[in-house]
């Protein structure tokens, strides 16, 4: 390793490190596969019923059809002109589609709106499709009687307006989350240009995270979604920014301590590689659990984001270090770290404040439990579930057209489920359907190769516990002789695959990450008690949220990722910081004791990990600039945990736990630790 060191931070190899790191980096950029990135799919697994269905679906004559709803509506009853302005615009819209016919539109019992099905060819091509969905809007609205309006929803127009949260998604949340990055390693290093080298370091990476993702996922044969590569680069300039701020960190000091800017990199990097390594892995290895889950989305993200995460680790061990000693000292203008000059870490404020931490750690341990745990107290209110009308920060046209459809007509009449059954069964079939409790009607919609498809309207409204447990029932009644699908079975069986999910995916997370901190730091201790208070960081963000979320936000409940997600980005980038602490304290007790070790690790990282800590939390919070609520709420919990993590758990409470069990907490390597301390060096002064 000290021979790489060498070659990455010597005059004459770090320019090769450099002009490697770009020549491969542009190659990558020029033969990265075309980007066809859309809104996010269900992700569901061949073998869920839903699924089944969607399948089947394919034999019959109109599988490539899709159907947008078009509801006429106006405030009090509809006139005989309307009814005849919307019959007339239903030849134009006829015309438009190239269909032979549509039937006349449906009346509300109400008088209050009409509703128009439109049969429409299934088009692949995104904007194709939204230019489409653009014309047919302008035609339907189009000299309409005072007063009247249409909106264009169901399948077609919740299709369109999901891939449009996502149009241009990626040049807006990059930009912002540049400017975010810039204006906060401006602030952290207060320099007119030392942020520029972490900057367009983690810039690069970034951008080749992206084409190596999408071609790991090409060779496993994997489909990301927009919201999989907005979450990738939130995630790589997170991480890859905190592993900048830690190597600068101890470049810094290193400076202080060598007169040669080469050595100082060379051993600041034997300093924080490792913890660097650690992070990185640990974070990787979390994602790759994703691997074992049912869904298609959560494998997909778990495949590319541990991508982008190693990609990361590359470009801030290897590209950093050598862009860095490119310049001198006066990079770190005004604030230039002077050779031989005062050790910073025997004073200021991070070494004052382990130092009080230090003489009442049980005070501070108790204080800092009760604060998480009373944060933690709303958690069991947390409701979880959203509908396809409810994912929205902004309310798009379908939504507001499906909130129509649900206020005139029957409530799931905008989405029925869907059955396929043999076509010799299909009328038993149908009666025993409609027989079921929330079940409206039944009707024949189609028979292809010996099979019959049924709709069935529901009373209940779409992706509600109503609709589920409709839905339940139906399957329940009919068991094996018919196959229940639709927007609702779909969302039934995507919540419980999630569930199924987070139920495996999250132990071995918590297992990974206590495999690495006992591999790590040797002991096993230490590892419990980190682990314990990351989990308990999650605990108190989640019920912070909540609260948030009902108090300011105003958001029904949760989406059915949120829960998984967070919590994998929270603890495996929360163990980031336990690393970077711990791992100095273990260096520093070699020579000081747990004790004074402990302070100096604090005054050592206490900085940077609040840096950091405040930097990830914003990048993560530039998520909620897209308008899809699931992302906004990972990104507003991850933010508050990561907060929480860094200016309290980390910063005071792990450093509490410390100071009270002493040479305890590397246990069982503490006999050894101690063996090597003066006894009078294991007390701070």
């Amino acid at each position: 390793m000290r021979r790489l060191r060498h070659f990455i931070t010597a005059a004459r190899s770090s320019w090769i490190v450099l002009a490697v790191a770009a020549s491969a980096s542009a190659a990558l950029l020029a033969l990265a596969p075309e980007s066809s990135e859309g809104a996010p799919g269900t992700g569901l697994p061949e073998s869920a019923e839903s699924a089944k269905v969607a399948a089947l679906q394919e034999r019959f004559p109109d599988a490539d059809t899709s159907t947008a709803l078009i509801v006429f509506t106006r405030d009090g009853e509809l006139s005989d002109a309307d009814v005849t302005a919307i019959a007339e615009r239903g030849e134009q819209i006829a015309a438009s589609v190239d269909a032979e016919f549509l039937p006349p539109a449906t009346v509300s019992d109400d008088g209050t709106a009409a509703l128009l099905p439109v049969p429409l060819d299934a088009i692949d091509d995104v904007d194709e499709r939204a230019e489409r969905t653009a014309e047919l809007r302008e035609l339907i609205n189009e000299d309409l009687p005072s007063g009247l309006s249409a909106l264009l929803t169901g399948p077609e127009g919740f299709a369109v307006d999901l891939a449009g949260v996502f149009d241009g998604a990626n040049f807006t949340l990059l930009l912002t989350t540049v400017i975010v990055v810039a204006l906060l390693l401006i602030v952290t290093y207060r320099s007119p240009w030392l942020w520029l080298v972490p900057l367009a370091v983690v810039g690069t990476a970034d951008a080749v995270a992206g084409v190596v993702a999408r071609h790991v996922a090409t060779l496993v044969g994997v489909e990301l979604d927009a919201s999989i590569t907005g979450i990738l680069s939130v995630l790589v300039f997170g991480a890859g920014t905190n592993y900048a701020l830690l190597l600068i960190a101890r470049y810094r000091d290193e400076l202080r301590l060598h007169e040669d800017r080469r050595e100082a990199m060379s051993v600041a990097l034997r300093g924080a590689g490792p913890a660097i390594l650690a992070s990185g892995g640990t974070v990787a290895l979390s994602l790759l659990t994703l691997l074992f889950a049912s869904l298609g989305g959560n494998r997909a993200l778990g495949l590319a984001c541990a991508a982008g995460i190693v990609v990361a680790m590359i470009f801030a061990l290897l590209v950093l270090p050598a862009a860095l000693v490119l310049f001198g000292r006066g990079l770190f203008w005004p604030y230039v770290p002077r050779f031989d000059s005062e050790d910073r870490l025997a004073r200021g404020f991070w070494h004052g404040l382990g130092t009080r931490v230090s003489r009442h750690p049980a005070i501070v341990a108790v204080i800092g439990v009760v604060v998480l745990a009373g944060l933690a107290l709303a958690v069991p209110s947390v409701q979880v579930g959203l509908a396809q009308t409810e994912r929205f920060t902004s309310t798009p046209e379908a939504v507001v057209g499906q909130e129509v459809i649900a206020s005139a007509f029957s409530a799931g009449s905008g989405s029925p489920a869907i059955v396929i059954a043999e076509t010799d069964a299909a009328e038993r079939v149908a009666a025993k359907a409609s027989e079921v409790n929330g079940v409206e009607s039944v009707r024949e919609t189609g028979e292809a190769d010996g099979l019959t498809r049924l709709s069935v309207s529901l009373t209940s409204a779409a992706e509600t516990e109503e609709s589920f447990a409709t839905i339940t029932e139906l399957r329940a009644t009919l068991d094996e002789s018919a196959l229940v699908g639709g927007l609702d079975a779909e969302s039934l069986d995507a919540a419980q695959l999630q569930e199924r999910d987070q139920a495996l995916v999250i132990p071995l997370i918590l297992g990974v990450v206590l495999l690495v901190l006992v591999l790590l730091l040797r002991s096993l201790l230490a590892p419990v008690i980190l682990l314990l208070t990351v989990v308990a960081s999650f605990f108190a963000s989640l019920g912070a949220s909540w609260l948030l979320f009902q108090t300011v936000f105003d958001f029904p409940a949760l989406d059915n990722s949120v829960v998984l997600f967070s919590f994998l980005f929270l603890v495996a980038l929360g163990v980031d910081y336990n690393i970077f602490l711990v791992t100095r304290a273990r260096e520093e007790a070699s020579s000081l004791g747990t004790r004074r070790g402990m302070v100096r690790a604090l005054a050592a990282t206490g900085g940077v990990i609040t840096s950091a800590g405040i930097l990830l939390a914003a990048v993560f919070a530039v998520l909620g600039v897209l308008p899809l609520i699931t992302l906004t709420q990972i990104g507003i919990i991850v933010c508050v945990g990561v907060l929480i993590d860094t200016l309290l758990v980390r910063t005071v409470i792990v450093p509490a736990f410390a100071f009270m069990l002493g040479d305890w907490f590397w246990w069982p390597r503490q006999g050894r630790v101690a063996a090597h301390v003066p006894a009078e060096a294991r007390h701070v002064a």
